[in-house]
């Protein structure tokens, strides 16, 4: 009886003792697991840099080119100078050129003017002389003084402008002013039938020209 009571007892104890070895773990776990929010978080460190010196590049020095020797040629060789042209095209010309520019060039070529020319400057043109009236025709020269102006008793004044041809006669008559239609139509018509004049000359020849008359009427001179 007393074997089998020790037997009982004992499996209890060993039972509740792996339970606390399993809390106990549990919790250590847990604090493992939680212990890095806790623990303060390790600063960075500052970059720190250091100046490496860059090596100097040597100089380069470049060789001048050697001038090349000038091509020099005699007086016998002498040459037209041509370029050479852009685009290359076919020609028949027979002219045989070169690029080399002599040293000595040919005199340049004289051209024969010729005999020289004289040329007279132009004569002036003669002044206009311009037209008169002719006296020989000078009792012509007063139009008949208009009827119904006289009975109106009434003076006038008539300027009009003449055209007198080669020969000295009267080719068209313009109006300028006038004291009534009356005044200028028998002036008109007496110019036209009846005056006559020297007509202008330019260096002796005569020429046509525009003249301007003036026509009086007074009632006294009509009675």
């Amino acid at each position: 009886m007393h074997a089998d009571t020790r037997y009982h007892a004992n499996a209890p104890r060993s039972v509740s003792f792996g339970a606390a070895l399993a809390i106990n773990g549990a919790i250590i776990a847990g604090l493992m697991l939680s212990a890095p929010h806790f623990l303060p978080k390790p600063q960075p460190k500052p970059f720190e840099g250091t100046n490496i010196p860059l090596p100097v590049p040597e100089p380069v020095t470049r060789e001048k080119p050697k001038p090349q020797p000038e091509k020099k040629v005699t007086n016998t060789e002498v040459r037209p100078h041509v370029p050479d042209p852009v685009l290359r095209t076919a020609s028949e010309n027979r002219i045989q050129g070169t690029d080399i520019v002599p040293e000595i060039l040919p005199p340049p070529m004289s051209l024969d003017p010729g005999p020289t020319t004289t040329i007279d400057p132009p004569k002036p043109v003669p002044a206009l002389i311009g037209a008169t009236t002719d006296p020989r025709y000078a009792q012509d020269f007063q139009p008949e003084y208009p009827a119904q102006e006289m009975r109106a008793q009434r003076d006038g004044l008539v300027t009009l402008r003449v055209l007198i041809g080669t020969d000295g006669r009267v080719k068209a008559v313009e109006p300028v002013s006038a004291t009534s239609d009356a005044f200028f139509a028998v002036t008109k018509r007496q110019a036209l039938g009846k005056w006559r004049f020297r007509p202008a000359t330019r260096g002796s020849v005569p020429e046509e020209s525009w003249k301007t008359m003036t026509v009086r009427f007074r009632i006294e001179d009509a009675r």
